[in-house]
């Protein structure tokens, strides 16, 4: 039996200065694909760690910060920035996502750390970029929604722009920059030289707009970009969320043989020639009338039924389901995505590993999240060789 290999990014040490969910989503996706990722944070612990254990709102931090080791570094101090350095030495990526020029400010920007180590991959990620008029403007989840157009396309025709509900903006920006870190050590293997990279969230979300800007494009200024659940061109049909007796189904046919199927599954054989539905573009003209009668139908079953005798017809459809019925997934369960880990903090959480999956390598074991500055001593005297004395010194000075 062939022994697995070795994940990918095996042997790759990464300088981990990220926060809150852009940067530690990227780290996160190479931690498990093989990275020795090194989180550092001010000695009070980065701002998600700090929010209420409680109320849960500290618990993504342990779902973005598994298997990461976590030191402490203050890099107002001196002594701090001449550890950030020493680590840089011997580090393979050094990731970070303050504000646009925090680190330049610190003494510790790209030029400064290419000097150090011309192997170096510095990623950056930001709301906005490194340049352009809008670089300063502080960057969330809510506000890059905002300013990019998402919420503008996201709700109902005659109601208010709406956000999305997962943190598109963050997390497409760290996936974006995840890619770009990777881009960038394919090419340090052919070249032995590093290089900057950097992604802003609001160019990572643009693309998604794709659908949304063929209508843009497509149609009249009059016509209303919130298209509700809907498709965003409005260019299918049908192709909505739909009542059940017992909550909500989504269907779209985007085939003249999914459509088929559906009136084989609601027995409306007679549809199949009606002038009002017997194409896509009679049905997108006549939209009102077919989810009218697709929800007429719908609403008299229950959703999980209803969606068997769906796929069963090959009608691409799945029942709406609640967060509770997600995490308890038996689909993501049996491939591991999805596990629950004993955590010291949180006790037993279920946790996702990294969407990639590599042929051949065995999947990463879960471990949770470190203990704020836990590996002080394995990073600061194992890994960088400093005395205990100096150690010592560090803490005492505030520099850890």
């Amino acid at each position: 039996m062939t022994a697995p290999r070795p994940q990918p990014l095996a042997g790759i040490t990464v300088v981990d200065l990220t926060q809150i969910y852009n940067g530690p989503y990227a780290t996160y996706l190479m931690a498990m694909a093989g990275a020795n990722v090194i989180k550092v944070e001010p000695p009070t612990g980065e701002h998600l760690r700090q929010r209420s254990a409680t109320s849960g709102a500290a618990l993504p931090f342990a779902m973005l910060n598994g298997n990461k080791q976590s030191v402490t570094i203050n890099l107002k101090s001196v002594e701090g920035r001449d550890l950030v350095l020493r680590m840089v030495e011997m580090a393979d990526v050094l990731v970070e996502n303050f504000a646009p020029g925090t680190l330049s400010r610190l003494g510790l920007g790209w030029e400064v750390l290419r000097a150090r180590n011309p192997r170096l991959i510095y990623a950056s990620g930001s709301g906005y970029g490194s340049d352009g008029p809008y670089r300063d403007y502080p960057a969330m989840d809510l506000t890059v929604q905002a300013i990019s157009g998402v919420m503008s396309v996201t709700g109902m025709p005659d109601g208010p722009p709406l956000k999305a509900g997962p943190a598109i903006c963050d997390f497409f920006g760290g996936i974006h920059l995840y890619g770009a870190i990777a881009t960038a050590l394919f090419e340090r293997e052919r070249t032995q030289i590093g290089r900057a990279v950097e992604v802003s969230m609001m160019e990572a979300v643009y693309a998604s707009l794709s659908s949304s800007l063929g209508l843009f494009y497509g149609s009249s200024e009059k016509t209303p970009m919130r298209t509700g659940n809907r498709h965003g061109g409005l260019s299918l049909c049908p192709y909505n969320v739909y009542p059940t007796s017992d909550g909500y189904i989504a269907i779209i046919c985007n085939h003249e043989t999914h459509w088929q199927g559906l009136l084989r599954t609601m027995d409306r054989p007679d549809l199949m020639q009606d002038a009002r539905c017997n194409s896509m573009t009679a049905r997108v003209r006549n939209m009102d009338f077919i989810d009218a009668l697709v929800s007429a139908w719908t609403v008299q079953h229950s959703k999980q039924p209803l969606f068997e005798r769906l796929i069963q017809e090959r009608v691409p459809c799945a029942p709406v389901r609640t967060l509770d019925e997600v995490i308890a997934d038996p689909h993501l369960h049996a491939r591991r995505l999805l596990e629950e880990i004993d955590h010291p903090d949180f006790g037993t959480i279920t946790v996702a590993r990294s969407p990639l999956r590599f042929e051949g390598s065995a999947l990463t074991e879960l471990r949770p999240s470190p203990r704020l500055g836990c590996h002080n001593e394995d990073v600061f005297s194992g890994w960088l060789g400093l005395p205990a004395g100096r150690l010592r010194a560090l803490r005492e000075m505030g520099a850890i």
